[in-house]
């Protein structure tokens, strides 16, 4: 028989796979859970970029605009009150709404986003930004 030399390299990777138990046929154990991969969006392009696109910011969050802009509610008007006991609608500007729904309304000073709680024979409550407002029904 032929004595084979093997360089001392070679010999250090074979006893590390011997070592670990690395199956030939590179099965998965049964036991173990599946594997996800779990995307986090950068919050700024220090933290991370698209390798396809570099130059891109599209993945970045953009900043929030505040919300907590006050809203003249004089500027929401009741157009119309409709349908029959329990299944009341409202017109608010531009937009028709039911109790509990909620929306963008159109306003001399930009969108409105508001919840109409109730409707009324005369009036409507709805909730701006956390806060209530009783608006009558004015017919024109």
């Amino acid at each position: 028989m032929k004595a084979i030399k093997i360089s001392p390299g070679l010999a250090l990777i074979l006893t590390l796979v011997s070592a670990t138990g690395v199956k030939a046929d590179n099965a998965v154990p049964t036991n173990s859970a599946p594997v996800q991969s779990v995307f986090i969006l950068p919050a700024t392009t220090k933290d991370g970029r698209d390798p396809f696109f570099p130059e891109s910011t599209r993945l970045v969050a953009a900043p929030v605009a505040p919300t907590n802009h006050t809203v003249e509610i004089s500027s929401i008007k009741v157009r119309g009150i409709f349908g029959a006991p329990g299944q009341m609608l409202a017109i608010l500007n531009n937009h028709t709404f039911g109790a509990g729904e909620e929306g963008d309304v159109l306003s001399p000073n930009g969108r409105v986003h508001l919840r109409c709680l109730e409707i009324h024979d005369t009036y409507v409550i709805v909730s701006i930004n956390g806060q209530l407002h009783r608006i009558n029904y004015v017919p024109e």
